[in-house]
C-alpha cells in the first residue's frame, strides 16, 4: 500500500482511510436525511390537523389519516353535504365535520317514533326543530350501503346522520379516520 499524497507531501495510510470514513458517513448522511424528508411529506401528505369547533364533541383537536379506513368506534372527519340548513348553520364553505362511526356497511337502520337504532341498538334520539327552530327531517333507515357509514355522537344536539342533511357519509365525503389529540 503506498502513500498519499495531500498537497505535495505524502499522507500516512490512517489519514487517508480517515478520510474516506468522513466521506461515506457524509453521502450516508445525505442519504438519510433525503429518506427522511421523502417520509416526512409522504406521512403530511396523508395526515392534516382538524380543529373542532362545535359543542357535539368533547375533543377540540385530530390528527386526521386520509389512509386509514373508518370502524366501527373511530372518529371519521368529513364534508358536509351543502343542503340548505348546513348552509344556514356552517356557512356556504362549511369545514369538516367529525363524528364517531355508530354504524358500518350492511348494518340495518331503523326508527321508532324518535329512537334510532342500529341492529337494534339505540344509537340516538331524533328532535324535531333545531335550536333555531327550523324542522330538522329524519336520516335514513335500512341497511347502510356498501362504503358508507351512520355517523353520529352522544350530544342530544347532535347534527348527524340521524337527520337527512346528513345522512349515511360515503367514502366520495369521506377526509379520513380520526385520533383526538386534545
Amino acid at each position: 500500500m503506498g502513500l498519499a499524497l495531500s498537497e505535495g507531501r505524502p499522507m500516512p495510510p490512517s489519514t487517508e482511510h480517515s478520510h474516506q470514513v468522513r466521506r461515506w458517513l457524509a453521502i450516508g448522511g445525505l442519504g438519510l436525511c433525503l429518506a427522511g424528508s421523502s417520509a416526512l411529506a409522504a406521512w403530511r401528505d396523508e395526515h392534516v390537523l382538524l380543529i373542532n369547533t362545535t359543542q357535539s364533541l368533547p375533543n377540540w383537536a385530530f390528527w386526521v389519516d386520509r389512509s386509514r379506513v373508518p370502524q366501527r368506534g373511530d372518529f371519521v372527519v368529513f364534508n358536509p353535504p351543502r343542503t340548505p340548513l348546513i348552509v344556514a348553520h356552517f356557512g356556504k364553505a362549511p369545514a369538516p365535520f367529525a363524528k364517531r362511526v355508530l354504524g358500518m356497511p350492511g348494518d340495518f337502520v331503523t326508527r321508532d317514533g324518535s329512537v334510532v337504532r342500529i341492529d337494534g341498538r339505540e344509537v340516538a334520539r331524533l328532535k324535531a326543530f333545531s335550536k333555531r327552530g327550523e324542522k330538522l327531517v329524519p336520516g335514513p333507515v335500512g341497511r347502510i350501503p356498501e362504503h358508507c357509514y351512520y355517523v353520529g355522537t352522544a350530544h342530544a344536539d347532535g347534527f348527524d346522520s340521524r337527520y337527512s342533511d346528513v345522512g349515511f357519509v360515503c367514502r366520495d365525503r369521506i377526509v379520513g379516520t380520526g385520533d383526538s389529540v386534545l
